[in-house]
């Protein structure tokens, strides 16, 4: 079980089914999940007898959180520093006055902020990490002021048959859906915080920054600590390190694993990964767009970890060896896949900022447009993927793992994303075709458009875009 706690200030219109078995959004059974089992003070505190809402500064007075504020209050010291060194002409600090706007720290530490339960995700798809173990069951929670009064008509009422308290005690009963959480299962804590914002000046466009982390629950220690972040390859220390950087050019491209690289199933050993990142949004659609770890295949020289003639080597004996490739086929490709697969990579694309899954706000009669979105056309756009390792599992059929690109869904031969943003619909990011079929990136030459809607705004660089009505 994972508890993923986010700060935010922005995200954005209610969506439909396409969470159907995989998410728990209904905003009244969350009300009264994290009334019960499911508040914080339930999940860290158990021996509680009360549910009495934990407040922030309560939480991170705990011994097991005080690894969490260390490493967030370093991690919040580095950003401002790092800020200074290179953009030394652009000032930071709490407020509006200043060209970059800290999130207020003191904030997570108060005694008037408390997270609460935004969401619940069945992420049984990710099983081929520890197939004994059957995947993940992730809690995800929103910072919320104390001060925010709760509401009986909680927003975004939804055409369901069953919700509220109704829906909440199913869910919990015996046998139910989430009988089996329990505090001892707890996995890890992963954090997504909004660390700055930078409005749009005379010297560049609006940018938010998002600064994520991951604690994983140490049980000797009864704390949780610090951990690298799943597949974050860590740049910086590969073009310092001559050493690893050969390693792991050598582990990626072994037949094996670049198999695995391709199907988005790969797991990167530990040694190769950053222990924190920052997810900087919006970007653009070139996969060097993104950052801060990406652009790995540019040039031939000692600044890159992979040439083209790496990846064209390994396209060449991937093809002799008869592996089917499903997504990378190409070196933009590869690219392309090297960014997505990263933390921060994944929450550059085709998020609401720099989140998945912010949840509804169920404290709120109306709320903004900030928390009427439960998640990101991302997450929307997986869920054919994720029932259908659902459904596999239910009959005992063997799961394909396997996924699409993160700014392209995997449909699994279903339509029911067709014409949508999710697929190749108003919205949906697309790969400009060129006249002659044969020049056309063998990675994304399928990222087309619905009929009357034409692939736009494209890239001079890597011809992406977005799918938008044709232009008379």
């Amino acid at each position: 079980m994972i508890l993923l706690c986010s700060a935010l200030r922005a995200s954005a219109a209610q969506d439909a089914a396409l969470e159907r078995g995989t998410a728990i959004i209904d905003p009244l059974a969350l009300r009264e999940l994290d009334r019960g089992r499911f508040g914080l003070t339930r999940v860290l505190m158990p021996e509680r007898s009360a549910n009495i809402p934990l407040t922030n500064d309560r939480l991170f007075a705990l011994p097991s959180m005080a690894p969490v504020r260390k490493s967030l209050d370093d991690e919040y010291e580095r950003y401002i520093a790092n800020h200074k060194a290179n953009l030394p002409n652009e000032s930071i600090g709490i407020g509006t006055s200043f060209d970059f706007q800290l999130f207020d720290r003191t904030l997570l530490y108060s005694p008037d902020t408390r997270f609460v339960l935004s969401g619940i995700v069945n992420r049984m798809d990710r099983a081929y990490l520890a197939e004994a173990h059957c995947g993940e069951i992730r809690l995800i929670y929103r910072l919320t002021r104390t001060a925010v009064p709760e509401t009986s008509d909680a927003a975004s009422p939804r055409d369901l048959s069953m919700t509220g308290v109704e829906l909440a005690q199913k869910l919990t009963a015996k046998d139910g859906p989430l009988d089996l959480v329990a505090p001892e299962n707890i996995n890890r804590i992963e954090t997504n915080l909004q660390i700055a914002h930078a409005p749009k000046s005379p010297v560049r466009d609006f940018r938010t920054d998002y600064l994520m982390k991951v604690f994983d629950y140490n049980a000797q220690s009864a704390s949780f600590e610090e951990a690298p972040l799943e597949n974050q390859i860590d740049r910086e220390r590969l073009l310092a390190d001559e050493t690893l950087k050969r390693d792991f050019k050598a582990w990626l491209l072994e037949p094996k694993n670049f198999r695995e690289f391709d199907r988005g199933t790969i797991l990167i050993p530990e040694r190769f990964l950053a222990k924190g990142a920052v997810a900087v949004t919006p970007v653009g659609f070139a996969p060097s767009d993104l950052q801060p770890a990406f652009g790995l295949t540019q040039g031939e020289g000692a600044s890159a970890v992979f040439s083209e003639g790496d990846v064209v080597a390994a396209l060449k004996k991937a093809a002799e060896d008869g592996t089917a490739l499903q997504n990378v086929r190409s070196i933009a490709g590869f690219e392309r896949r090297l960014n997505d697969m990263t933390c921060s990579g994944c929450h550059q694309t085709r998020g609401i900022g720099g989140f998945h899954f912010p949840g509804v706000d169920w404290m709120a009669a109306k709320p903004s447009n900030s928390t009427v979105v439960p998640a990101s056309p991302h997450f929307f756009g997986d869920q054919v993927r994720r029932r259908d390792i659902l459904a596999s599992l239910r009959d005992g059929r063997r799961p394909d793992y396997s996924r699409g690109f993160s700014s392209r869904p995997q449909l699994r031969g279903s339509t029911e994303l067709a014409g949508t943003e999710y697929k190749d619909g108003w919205g949906a990011h697309c790969y400009l075709q060129h006249a002659n079929a044969a020049e056309n990136d063998r990675s994304f030459r399928s990222w087309t458009c619905a009929e009357g809607l034409a692939c736009q705004g494209a890239s001079p660089a890597t011809r992406m875009g977005m799918c938008f009505v044709k232009s008379r």
